[in-house]
């Protein structure tokens, strides 16, 4: 596998030439790199101008074309999508990581690219649904966790399954993950007017993003996983963590329930703002609103991780959440779920701990 970085002017006549040489071509468009799979090694040393949008729409045109005819060649990967934004993000992610890892090329089924490509600038190719049915598929069910197999699986056609979130597949690769995950121009736009009135008149703002998920989780922790949700006093906790260390905190609040969390968020201090419409109807909006601000505190869930990985600040999340012999511990580590270097403000069980079954 021949790899082609930034930097350097592609020259057309040389993609027809591998296109036509090698079994496989993948081609990364808007200014990523692109990939040559073969069975011999590839030679070719011209390299992309990245400043070139009149290439880049060339090489995009090769690539769906090629993506798009000749999708029964030697190997392609995909993912199956479940879930909404949170979950997709990272079934994205973990295929990019994984089919790099095994040195195959990745597609997106139109489910999830419709999705992301209404928030992000993401790159892969798109899968076409008539190849797709010709396709000898390999179902690979994950784990939420990288495990050592994953880095050799043998098949050539793959379709990755399950809820992967976890930074322990992607993390080496950051910047590629942060590349995909570049908002679209509105929602950056959004976003950043939407701060900046927030933050005048004041001189200096440190915005901390807080996202509270609760919607279904308020019933499904308590009942099949033995477990809770965020209560105001974890969130006055992680708030007062971050008053201490930035006198100019200003709290930006996104949820899925903001009744709930204009009448259990201490407001009094003039520092916390409710931007969320909790209808869920702008997740895109509200993600991106969360991944521009500084630091982040999140209570459970893949949307409020992704704002928290995107942000890039410090985090404060929920940890232990659930009883010690919860059956969600089977599925879900809180050493893989959460980087290092966040900081986790334990939950409050006792209600659980009170109203759990006798063999819990």
């Amino acid at each position: 596998m021949a790899t082609f970085g930034e930097g350097g002017e592609v020259d057309f006549a040389c993609i027809v030439l591998c296109r036509t040489s090698f079994s496989c071509l993948f081609v990364c468009p808007h200014r990523r790199t692109f990939v040559c799979f073969s069975t011999t090694a590839c030679q070719i040393k011209t390299k992309f101008h990245q400043r070139s949008d009149y290439s880049c729409r060339i090489v995009d045109m090769v690539c769906r074309f090629y993506l798009g005819t000749q999708q029964t060649a030697e190997s392609l990967w995909t993912v199956e999508p479940r879930g909404r934004l949170g979950n997709l993000m990272g079934q994205y992610a973990t295929l990019l990581a994984l089919a790099r890892l095994n040195g195959r090329p990745a597609a997106m089924m139109q489910q999830m690219a419709t999705p992301l490509r209404a928030v992000f600038e993401v790159t892969m190719p798109i899968l076409d649904s008539d190849k797709a049915k010709q396709q000898p598929w390999h179902r690979v069910i994950l784990n939420d966790w990288m495990e050592e197999g994953y880095r050799t699986i043998p098949w050539k056609h793959v379709i990755l399954q399950g809820y992967p979130c976890s930074w322990t597949f992607y993390h080496d690769m950051r910047s590629d993950i942060m590349r995909e995950f570049r908002f679209t121009s509105s929602l950056r736009k959004e976003a950043s007017t939407i701060l900046t009135e927030l933050a005048h008149p004041r001189v200096s703002t440190t915005f901390v993003g807080v996202h509270i998920r609760r919607g279904d989780y308020l019933k499904v922790m308590p009942d099949n996983w033995h477990g809770v949700v965020a209560d105001s006093g974890y969130l006055s906790a992680a708030m007062d963590h971050f008053r201490h260390h930035y006198s100019d905190a200003v709290f930006v609040v996104a949820s899925d329930d903001m009744e709930w969390c204009r009448h259990n968020i201490d407001a009094s201090q003039g520092d916390v703002n409710f931007v969320g419409d909790g209808e869920q109807t702008s997740p895109g909006r509200d993600l991106a609103i969360l991944a521009h601000c500084n630091h982040t505190i999140m209570t459970i869930g893949t949307f409020g991780y992704w704002a928290a990985y995107l942000a890039g600040g410090h985090t404060i999340y929920l940890a232990n959440f659930t009883l010690p012999n919860s059956p969600f511990l089977q599925i879900f580590r809180y050493s893989t779920a959460f980087l290092p270097r966040w900081q986790g403000i334990a939950a409050n069980l006792s209600h659980q701990e009170r109203t759990a079954h006798p063999y819990i």
